[in-house]
């Protein structure tokens, strides 16, 4: 029954005093978070640091929170900030590919192979998904905070560009520019 509830509808009822509703919250937004932190991060500890902020911002912000946009929305923004301040203070690390709910996560999962496959066969989605993970982290920040934010957030065109300050248009143009950047750099490699 808590799946058919609105996020917007469980926030205000945390906001006025429902814990079991933040719980729901948690629980249905903690992955995807997580991994668009990883990723914007770069750094499993940096990542954990803004993705706990997030949260406890959320936490402290309840009492003022106005269902003005949609409660996703809201969240990865109160990450994204975090991310910034992180960016500016000190830079970015290095992804790490061992974390079970690090990056690829989601990707990891519909690459996921039956256990009955080979190992040839698990060895080659485990190399799929490195080539992803890096083309990924090779997108220019921009455009890679357009894709995290449409594929781990999913977030509409509209509400990436409302978070990031910037047109619809241009967040169309980020988003789109980044899936070809990446379908150039997946493509597989001819031999000559």
């Amino acid at each position: 029954m808590a799946d058919e509830i609105a996020d917007e509808t469980l926030m205000a009822r945390y906001r006025d005093g429902d814990a079991a509703a933040f719980a729901v919250l948690y629980e249905r937004h903690r992955s995807g978070l997580y991994r668009f932190c990883l990723r914007m991060c770069r750094d499993p500890g940096r990542a954990q640091d803004v993705f706990q902020d997030a949260w406890m911002n959320l936490v402290n912000a309840r009492e003022r929170y106005r269902p003005e946009a949609r409660f996703r929305t809201f969240l990865y923004q109160i990450a994204r900030n975090r991310v910034i301040d992180l960016a500016r203070r000190d830079g970015h690390g290095a992804v790490s590919l061992d974390d079970d709910e690090g990056p690829g996560a989601a990707i990891a999962e519909s690459l996921a192979a039956p256990t009955h496959d080979e190992p040839d066969r698990l060895l080659d989605r485990r190399r799929d998904l490195e080539r992803v993970l890096d083309a990924v982290e090779r997108l220019p920040a921009a455009q890679r905070e357009a894709f995290l934010l449409h594929e781990e957030g999913e977030l509409t065109l509209e509400e990436i560009a409302q978070l990031t300050g910037v047109g619809r248009e241009t967040a169309k143009s980020r988003l789109r520019y980044a899936l070809e950047r990446l379908r150039a750099m997946l493509q597989p490699e001819v031999a000559s």
